[in-house]
């Protein structure tokens, strides 16, 4: 199947509530379903949510990618949208995130300042910028700069975001074949 990339902008039609675990708490809704959505379809990407605004990428088969955008267009939440990125993808670039979101920080303010911005409003990113703001959203996972509150535990978050299905199940496998050969050598010696 052909993979894709598409990147949009939107403003959210509710007034934002305070902050629950660092989350405004309409996106930890949209993260929620998002991330349990975007796993089974083997979707990765990003959300930014500032300023009343939303920034989100998603990689993909194709298929998939176009269906979640056709259901975040239906989604009563956002409003203007605004396709900034849509392209074919040779190779996938993110890291096996179904959903990943970025809080307020210093990384985005320092975008914001580099651009001259006075404010979060990626519908009128250029396309230099809506890269920088993918790389952003990909690097902040690397430094452990993100806020996921989907699992009880941090082990359980580290393990469920960064194995895929397929390689937890070829881990499984594998695992089982080690003890399958230790336990069959066990019984001819």
């Amino acid at each position: 199947m052909a993979l894709m990339r598409l990147a949009y902008a939107s403003e959210a039609t509710f007034e934002a509530q305070p902050l629950e675990k660092g989350v405004e708490p309409h996106v930890a809704r949209i993260l929620m379903v998002s991330r349990r959505n975007n796993g089974r379809a083997g979707l990765v990407g990003g959300l930014y949510y500032g300023d009343n605004r939303f920034f989100q990428y998603l990689e993909g088969e194709e298929e998939f990618v176009r269906e979640t955008f056709e259901r975040i267009r239906q989604d009563s939440r956002h409003r203007n949208i605004r396709m900034l990125i849509e392209e074919p993808l040779d190779v996938p670039t993110f890291s096996n995130w179904s959903m990943k979101y970025v809080p307020l920080s210093s990384d985005v303010q320092a975008f914001l300042d580099k651009h001259q911005l006075p404010d979060f409003n990626p519908a009128a990113f250029s396309s230099h910028q809506c890269e920088e703001m993918i790389d952003l959203i990909r690097r902040s996972s690397e430094d452990q700069k993100l806020v996921n509150h989907d699992e009880d535990s941090p082990a359980r978050v580290q393990h469920s975001q960064t194995l895929s299905p397929g390689v937890r199940y070829g881990l499984l496998a594998a695992g089982v074949m080690v003890i399958v050969a230790v336990v069959a050598g066990a019984v001819l010696f």
